[in-house]
């Protein structure tokens, strides 16, 4: 091989230019190769951009060290038609590729392409510049591929956008909840009374709520809705048995929860089986695959308790458990009296559970 002092600098990939053969290649030997060529492929190797040159009508492509992570596991591609390294997006790409050729240089942000990079389809995103390369007489004989991978800012404007959304349905559905619970309570108590239940309820929205800010997610799982549910109501003996598998409720599917239960403790203290010695709680849910139409199932029952009169009241209680509770999962929910205790049985699909489930904001 002759002097090939373009590929000086270049790194590994200068390296893996020098070691090819090119003997079949259109291309022939490096030293060979025509000088716009030579400048434009020394100035990508020596660059630390992502920089990719395509040459000649066969499309051959020579890229820097940048530009190999783009590739992932594609394999080695130096030599090869770039229209056959990214068959799988070439007719999003391919124009843009044929108006370089032409002369004319193509600047795009955040272009989004399906690439197979991995062995799968995957969604990505990038900003490149298309450039005509031209020889010592003006004739265009190939384009270099600036480019840098925005797959990560992308999807983290996207994550921005979408908890920017929720905050907002979250601040409107809490305002909303903490409206109900003024109204209900002040319709239906005075003075002193009044202002004891208002601070309760409210403080259990205020739980439900930290679950959720404190952890940064969109959606929080029943298991830990629950124990926050249940924190003031627990005690040094063991008056509630809860078990059930993990699933992710939506933001306001925890919340409405969070109330429902601790209306039941609340009315179980009272009146139910947490105002006696002997008494306990079972409180348990069964699931199912994710996004699915399995079923999903919570029972609250209370045992050992006193005779339990008929749920026949509408009070803020029975409005959250029989209304919101229904509505906010897509189901049904029903408070009975049972010779062991009182019962509250919820009923859905894992199908309404999660982020974007449930009922409308």
């Amino acid at each position: 091989m002759g002097s090939v002092h373009f590929l000086d600098g270049g790194g590994e990939m200068a390296k893996a230019i020098r070691e090819h053969d090119w003997s079949d290649n259109e291309l022939g030997q490096p030293d060979g190769w025509p000088s716009a060529l030579k400048i434009a492929l020394g100035m990508a190797l020596n660059s630390k951009f992502p920089k990719c040159i395509v040459w000649g009508p066969g499309l051959v492509a020579l890229y820097n060290d940048a530009f190999r992570p783009i590739l992932g596991d594609k394999g080695h591609v130096l030599g090869r038609s770039f229209a056959d390294i990214w068959s799988e997006v070439w007719p999003e790409i391919g124009p843009i590729a044929e108006r370089a050729y032409a002369g004319e240089a193509t600047f795009i942000e955040d272009f989004p392409l399906v690439i197979d990079r991995y062995g799968y389809p995957e969604q990505c995103h990038f900003t490149f510049c298309y450039s005509p390369i031209r020889d010592e007489n003006g004739v265009v004989r190939g384009m270099i591929d600036t480019v840098i991978e925005t797959t990560g800012k992308v999807e983290s404007s996207r994550q921005l956008r979408l908890v920017n959304g929720e905050l907002g349905h979250r601040i409107k559905n809490t305002l909303t909840v903490v409206s109900a619970i003024v109204n209900q309570t002040l319709n239906s108590h005075d003075g002193a009374e009044a202002r004891r239940i208002l601070r309760q309820r409210i403080g259990a929205l205020a739980q439900a709520q930290s679950l959720l800010t404190d952890s940064g997610a969109l959606d929080a799982e029943i298991g830990g809705v629950v124990e926050q549910a249940l924190m003031p109501f627990r005690t040094g003996q063991r008056r509630f048995r809860i078990g059930g598998p993990p699933v992710r409720l939506s933001a306001k599917q925890a919340l409405t929860l969070a109330l429902a239960i601790n209306e039941l403790a609340t009315n179980a203290l009272k009146y139910g089986a947490l105002s006696v010695p002997q008494g306990a709680v079972d409180l348990n849910w069964t699931g199912g695959r994710p996004n699915s139409d399995d079923p999903f199932r919570l029972l609250w029952a209370e045992t050992g308790g006193p005779p339990v009169a008929s749920c026949s009241g509408k009070g803020f209680g029975s409005l959250i458990i029989e209304q919101a509770l229904a509505q906010d999962f897509m189901g049904e929910s029903v408070m009975f009296p049972d010779p062991a205790g009182l019962r509250c049985e919820l009923r859905s699909r894992m199908c309404h559970l999660g982020v974007g489930q449930g009922a409308p904001h």
